[in-house]
């Protein structure tokens, strides 16, 4: 049984590259995943606790947001929430004597790789002003520091309260529900960087900002198309989903500037005939240039309209808007779709030609759609296309936003919102009679903003590595090194416990697969899905340490400290009983009516959906909403390239597995750009080169990311990639989109120059 993590720090500029074979999704990684998984875990507890991942009696996977079906197999886990789980459930412990032993400085020069695989934290941490490392800490010291600061404040407002996916409903609800009744919205969380312009241009189009498909829809569609999105890598269960529907009849469109594997060939290790035969997913590849997808879909939706193949009845009884689109529509040209997009007239014809044979098409996305400045123009317009053919509120069609972090929906569903709907806060302050703040609070961009301006002086973070997530990485460190105090909830170490304020909190929590008992007894947390499917969550293992409280016994102390005799919410009886939470959030949330019990069926309960239920979309119109937005995609200046941020094969957001990318013949280092063959040689590059990577934006500031291998790579011309967070600190901060302000971490102007010493 080997527990101990890495001894040293590996290289990770020096990465070895094979030719790109795109290896096949699903090949039997099992083996190393298994290995990587008795290595943290041992044989025994490993077999023990992956038995229980996404099963109805046992707990969530801590990694994506993919739905199970009501059969679930044996081993409903994926390659990479095998290693989330691993790493959660792993034997390594990292106690007080490991902090005495690593000073700040030492592990603001560890990468976040060597970070994570230390194991688990045992006990309250804080650093005080001026020290030079962190100390352990009772609970009751580290809930009065934080109550002393956050009582210091001149306005709640100078208080951030960030959510990462993981947290699960009944502590998002108690999380909000004391930020609240503390006096602010500032509530930003990770869909601000991810999904935020899906649910701003859903919520427009067609009333809720979520999905209108179920599973059981994507195996009935005739055809899917999957755009800006990566399955393989970061959402691999979807992976079986795609198949099913293939072997049902299904056509699957794949749009994206890189080929990639998981869409190429799929061998689905639950089966035997999967595992040897395989099988290959997409029909047609469209290999779009970064940022071109508003510009396909408005010329699709042109041609469609010319075809006469629209649903006139569906338009004419549900829709709002249609003769604007039609009008913007017929100025879409081929020249100008030709250059947006890097495609030929005969791949957007075949295109075509699969819609309209199509009675019943769903479109599915993630990041490639979201991170643009136009990304909420760009999903308005895949609505668009689904409006025209009638595509909403009928089985096997709908929108299908791919959500990438476990209850990252869920969470937003309890209220983790900075500009909340006046309903659910009215709902809200009758239940617990309190007087929410009505002004919008901070987002994800504006809360870094704030702290760079000294307008906010307390971070706390409810899970989630903040400095590892967002962009512009040398604006953020300075941002948080500036706040008086910084609060993270953790599982394990991560960057943005290196990047402090004046005074630091470590408090460690409850992971998924950790029992949970409390005064009332042993307890379950709810979580959502991507497709609106609520379940509980039961972890079966002991805690790493008895020093561990739960996200919602976190926040009850929290309150009762902050707020003392002023608060009449009883949260020691929440911390004793999640149940009395469930019941609140049943006067509070639609959709929840009855949740202890509905929540105690196996397979949990499905959200109500307006559009995709009844056909009807609470709007303004109270129609679904056709849109009209110009078509904008990214201008490029000559000798530039732009760049997407993404991630690698053993990565799960700011998690670093492993420093290999078995999908992309990377392996032993992260520190590489994907740039065209033809592209690189324009460039002076050669295969296996070093350069800098230096963003270009209109601010005039120089943002580098040094030191980076060049690998020759099937991209789109005039386009490349590189792994986050290592290139995150080329996202201008105030580069985001258009109404959501996400930032455009997909389409950032970059220069290569010689490689520095840096």
């Amino acid at each position: 049984m080997a527990t101990k993590p890495p001894a040293g720090d590996p290289v990770q500029d020096a990465p070895q590259v094979a030719p790109p074979k795109h290896a096949a999704a699903g090949l039997p990684a099992i083996g190393h995943t298994l290995k990587i998984a008795q290595e943290q875990m041992g044989l025994v507890r490993t077999t023990r606790t992956l038995l229980k991942v996404n099963q109805k009696n046992g707990f969530d996977c801590p990694g994506c947001a993919w739905p199970e079906g009501d059969k679930r197999h044996t081993a409903e886990f994926c390659e990479n929430g095998a290693k989330a789980v691993a790493e959660e459930a792993t034997l390594r412990r990292v106690t007080p004597d490991f902090f005495a032993a690593h000073p700040l400085a030492d592990l603001e020069k560890r990468s976040g790789y060597w970070l994570g695989q230390q194991g688990r934290i045992t006990q309250p941490m804080y650093l005080p002003e001026g020290a030079d490392r962190y100390e352990a800490v009772t609970w009751e010291r580290a809930f009065a520091i934080i109550a002393e600061e956050l009582r210091a404040l001149s306005s709640p407002d100078e208080a951030l309260f960030y959510t990462s996916g993981r947290t699960s409903n009944e502590a998002a609800f108690l999380y909000q529900l004391f930020a609240r009744e503390f006096g602010t919205n500032n509530l930003p969380d990770c869909s601000n960087m991810c999904h935020e312009s899906s649910g701003s241009a859903l919520v427009e189009t067609i009333g809720i900002g979520k999905g209108s498909v179920s599973l059981e829809d994507l195996h009935q569609a005739d055809l899917i198309i999957v755009a800006g999105q990566n399955p393989g890598t970061n959402h691999p269960r979807m992976l079986s989903a795609l198949e099913q529907a293939k072997a049902a009849g299904a056509k699957i469109i794949s749009v994206n500037p890189l080929p990639e594997a998981g869409l190429e060939r799929f061998k689905n290790p639950q089966t035997p005939l999967g595992m040897i035969k395989g099988a290959a997913l997409t029909d047609l590849f469209l290999q779009i240039r970064i940022g071109g997808d508003q510009a396909l879909f408005r010329l699709l939706n042109k041609l469609v309209i010319e075809a006469g193949a629209v649903d006139e009845e569906f338009i004419a009884e549900h829709t709002h808007g249609y003769e604007a689109l039609a009008a913007a529509a017929e100025d879409a040209d081929w020249p100008e779709t030709l250059t947006a997009t890097g495609l030929t007239r005969a791949e957007i014809e075949q295109a075509l030609a699969m819609v309209l044979a199509s009675k019943r098409t769903i479109v599915c996305w993630a990041m490639g759609l979201t991170q643009h400045k136009h990304g909420v123009a760009t999903i308005r317009e895949v609505v668009n296309l689904l409006l025209l053919r009638g595509d909403i509120g009928r089985p096997g069609a709908g929108v299908c936003p791919v959500r990438g972090h476990s209850n990252v929906q869920g969470d937003r569903t309890m209220g983790i919102f900075e500009r909340p709907a006046p309903a659910f806060l009215d709902a809200l302050d009758k239940e617990f009679g309190i007087t929410s703040p009505r002004h919008h609070g901070y987002d994800v961009v504006r809360a870094i903003e704030a702290l760079r301006d000294g307008e906010a002086k307390v971070f706390f973070a409810m899970g989630g590595n903040f400095v590892g997530a967002t962009p512009d990485t040398d604006v953020t460190e300075a941002a948080m090194r500036r706040a008086a105090l910084t609060v993270h909830v953790s599982t394990k170490l991560n960057r943005s416990h290196a990047v402090t304020g004046r005074r630091a909190l470590i408090l460690p929590t409850l992971g998924r697969t950790d029992k949970d008992v409390q005064a009332g007894g042993k307890q379950f947390v709810t979580v959502e899905d991507s497709m609106g499917m609520v379940h509980a969550s039961r972890g079966n293992l002991t805690p790493a340490s008895p020093h561990l409280l739960s996200e919602p016994a976190i926040v009850a102390r929290m309150a009762r400290a902050v707020l003392g005799g002023a608060s009449t919410t009883p949260w020691e009886e929440f911390e004793k009983d999640y149940g009395t939470i469930r019941d609140r959030i049943s006067r509070v949330v639609p959709g929840f009516e009855d949740f202890n019990a509905r929540a105690a069926r196996p397979g949990g309960f499905t959200l109500p959906h307006a559009p995709r239920d009844e056909r009807r979309f609470p709007t303004t119109t109270g129609k679904a909403n056709f849109t009209a937005a110009p078509v904008e995609y990214p201008r490029v200046p000559d000798g530039r390239l732009l760049l997407q941020t993404l991630r690698s094969h053993d990565q799960y957001n700011t998690t670093i597995y492993g420093l290999d990318d078995r999908y992309r013949g990377i392996k032993g280092g992260r520190r590489v750009v994907l740039v065209h063959p033809d592209d690189a040689a324009e460039h002076g590059l050669a295969d296996g080169a070093y350069t800098d990577l230096v963003s270009e934006w209109k601010d005039g500031v120089e943002r580098r990311a040094p030191g980076f291998r060049v690998v020759h790579y099937p991209t789109a011309r005039g386009c490349a990639a590189a792994y986050y967070p290592e290139t995150n600190v080329l996202v201008p901060l105030n580069s985001t989109a258009d109404t959501s302000n996400t930032p455009a971490s997909k389409s950032v102007v970059i220069r290569f120059e010689p490689a520095s010493a840096g």
